[in-house]
């Protein structure tokens, strides 16, 4: 198997990501070749044309509500905290962990990309969510399936043995 579903590790930048967690979710894989941030850019960088697809669909759709939908083109990341891609931030780059996520006005998110170091499945991608209204539940009830299939495809593309 090359993608899990995990229980979230219990990481620094978990922690302290948010001030109440209401949904998450944790995908893993295995890479000892690539360091951190090169695992989260193969995660985040490159997406298949179904999930842009899928993306363009969303962004249409949540538009019309004022919620967050830009993400540049020429997605060429720079971890380093406080730097920006597209709506995306950086909140924290450590040895072992990199945050990053977005606040809207419906819900806050966070992605923490952690290496445990294990022999399998090192790499643990969690998904952390803090509904601010009714409608970021609804929203996250809406898009729950279709971001459960899309993370997992986004993580397996950072395995490497």
């Amino acid at each position: 198997m090359v993608v899990k579903t995990e229980q979230s590790p219990n990481t620094k930048g978990i922690k302290e990501a948010l001030s109440r967690i209401d949904f998450t979710d944790t995908f893993s894989t295995t890479n000892h070749k690539d360091s951190l941030e090169t695992i989260t850019h193969l995660i985040f960088g490159t997406m298949p044309k179904w999930v842009m697809f899928l993306m363009r669909l969303r962004n249409a759709l949540v538009k019309i509500f004022g919620l967050k939908t830009d993400m540049d083109k020429d997605f060429k990341p720079q971890y380093k905290p406080g730097e920006s891609i597209g709506f995306i931030k950086v909140f924290s780059v450590e040895d072992n962990e990199v945050l990053i996520g977005a606040d809207d006005k419906h819900l806050d998110f966070r992605v923490s990309v952690f290496n445990s170091k294990e022999y399998q499945h090192n790499i643990k991608v969690t998904t952390l969510v803090k509904y601010n209204n009714l409608f970021g539940k609804v929203y996250m009830a809406l898009i729950r399936p279709f971001h459960i299939v899309i993370v997992k495809h986004m993580v397996k593309q950072a395995y490497k043995v």
